[in-house]
């Protein structure tokens, strides 16, 4: 294949950000070579906010066209939960036509090395951002989530994240010499001489599994994981979120045939309504690699079953935020309410369960009780949510109505301390928006477990009350150890209920955020500093994102010769 684009060409245009890259996940200092502004953007060659938008409208109605081999239908149906058909079809896939197509490439793609793979993928990325309005309104209306989340999380946020594998995957690749020239002392004898070549070798095609509610931001670290190493990607979206996926994908085809690779190193894998073809696939013996992230049962099940594949799950967990006290209570209430309303609390960090006991907490305003707490809670989260322009801004919509469903019976599992109200969005009449509901348990009743000890995905949170900071610890740490935790959170002005709740998070491998009170959120990660996840309690096998995570999709072989 002729390349337009050199090795030469891309080292010399992304090694400096690749190198900013390393550094950054080696001091975990904040840093980001994509902005969070959409008015940064409309300069250089990337759309601005009329032209991303104007490029989102012309996709809909029609027929987005990859060249993929083993094309044998076309499918599409994805309705935007802001009430938008936006009937887009996509390639369906002969799967035995387009995996051994797939394949064919690798060879050349293996033989490139770990420095042209991750300039490759920079490239890809690049593009990916000069496009970030399109992407915004392509995750928008498949996630449900609001304008400015979608281009954050969507966008500069998800590419980040992205960036971030590729930075890793490279660190471990590079960990191992290329070359190396052994000579072992024999004495009187002449010495052993060898010369050792080592190379890393991709364990086969890749299948990335996307989400719902954040397709970019949870897919990429997977796909450029899989392909920085080497490895052909089939990317099979949530049939009602393909459009961010296939747009990813038909860039990085793009890339690599500029590059000279072969572009169906990447592909997709649509499905017709009711298909499900994530279970065949992921049996498929070409399938080396599984990212998946969804429902706990799935995870599960390719955990169990996949057995041919090196598989990553992010499944579900019942976040937890202990609540002690608080030099800052006004703070705290700001904090938790807005963690409790972003996304109408469909991200896998939102709080769940919120541990206050039943004696109350001291704060810096005095005294409060039980059910002073949860009252001024709920107050803080009305007050947030109080303007119907603000709330949208903020809920964006419900994604499925799986979560409307347990919204709305969140309020027959025990005394409802804030009521979930609608909220009409007069931009989009099709939206089902909900504010956040808040429902009183107690820890001590087994009636009540059921429901804090469940998931409960969506905008519903259980004020759980409980007998002691002791009692406290000792839920969460059963809480993490059964059901799993992508986060925990505790407030507390006492050093040794801070270094209880630590040391259960430490034993338990859950990530925890120690009082936050400010612009900093309990479900927020930052790449290239955080952690998202632990891939060591049940809500996870991996974490975004960690040499563990890149390391084992691909192998070192090693070729020895007498010197």
């Amino acid at each position: 294949m002729t390349a337009a684009l050199s090795a030469h060409e891309l080292i010399a245009r992304h090694r400096s950000t690749l190198d900013q890259a390393l550094e950054a996940i080696r001091t975990r200092a904040y840093w980001s070579p994509h902005p969070e502004h959409p008015k940064a953007y409309g300069e250089n060659g990337s759309l601005d906010a009329a032209a991303g938008k104007a490029a989102f409208d012309a996709l809909l109605g029609s027929r987005l066209d990859l060249g993929q081999p083993g094309t044998d239908d076309w499918v599409g149906g994805e309705t935007s939960p802001y009430g938008v058909d936006l009937g887009v079809t996509y390639p369906h896939a002969d799967l035995d036509v387009l995996l051994p197509a797939m394949k064919a490439g690798q060879r050349a793609w293996r033989d490139a090395g770990a420095e042209q793979r991750a300039v490759v993928c920079l490239e890809i990325l690049g593009r990916i951002s000069d496009r970030t309005h399109e992407f915004a309104h392509a995750v928008m209306h498949t996630s449900g989530q609001a304008f400015m989340m979608a281009f954050q999380a969507g966008g500069p946020h998800a590419q980040d994240r992205g960036l971030e594998a590729v930075a890793y995957a490279y660190v471990e690749q590079v960990r191992t010499p290329d070359n190396a020239e052994w000579t072992k002392p024999q004495g009187k004898r002449d010495p052993l001489a060898m010369n050792k070549q080592f190379t890393p070798v991709p364990r086969g095609i890749a299948l990335m599994i996307g989400c719902n509610t954040f397709p970019t931001w949870n897919g990429y670290p997977g796909l450029f994981a899989s392909l920085a190493t080497g490895n052909a990607v089939l990317v099979k979206p949530h049939p009602r979120a393909v459009l961010p996926l296939a747009l990813t994908v038909q860039v990085a085809r793009e890339v690599l045939a500029e590059a000279g690779f072969d572009p169906n190193l990447v592909a997709l894998a649509a499905e017709r309504p009711g298909e499900g073809i994530a279970k065949t696939l992921a049996l498929r013996p070409e399938i080396r690699i599984i990212d998946y992230t969804g429902s706990t049962e799935f995870g599960d099940w390719l955990e169990a079953n996949a057995r041919q594949a090196q598989v990553y799950t992010e499944k579900a967990g019942v976040n937890t935020v202990v609540v002690h006290s608080t030099s800052d209570y006004k703070g705290m209430l700001s904090n938790l309410a807005f963690s409790l309303s972003l996304y109408s609390g469909q991200m896998c960090t939102t709080p769940q369960n919120l541990l206050v006991p039943r004696e109350g907490i001291s704060t810096d305003q005095g005294p409060k009780s039980y059910d002073e707490v949860v009252a001024d809670l709920a107050k803080s989260v009305d007050g947030l949510l109080g303007d119907d322009a603000r709330a949208n801004a903020l809920l964006g919509a419900i994604v499925n109505p799986d979560v409307k469903a347990r919204l709305e019976a969140a309020s027959g599992l025990g005394e409802v301390a804030l009521a979930s109200r609608e909220i009409t969005n007069p931009d989009f009449p099709g939206a089902v928006v909900r504010t956040p509901v808040i429902v009183k348990l107690d820890g001590a009743k087994p009636d009540d477990e059921a429901a804090y000890m469940s998931e409960c995905f969506g905008p519903v949170s259980f004020a759980v009350a409980v007998d002691s900071a002791e009692d406290a610890a000792e839920l969460l740490r059963r809480t993490v150890r059964e059901k799993g935790a992508m986060t925990v959170g505790a407030y507390t002005t006492d050093p040794e209920v801070e270094q209880a709740v630590q040391e259960v998070c430490l034993e338990e491998a859950a990530q925890l955020s120690l009082n936050l009170t400010g612009g900093v959120y309990v479900n927020q990660t930052a790449a290239f500093s955080d952690f998202h996840g632990s891939g060591g309690n049940p809500a996870a096998s991996a974490a975004l994102c960690d040499g563990a995570f890149v390391a084992n999709r691909f192998r070192v072989v090693e070729v020895r010769r007498d010197a």
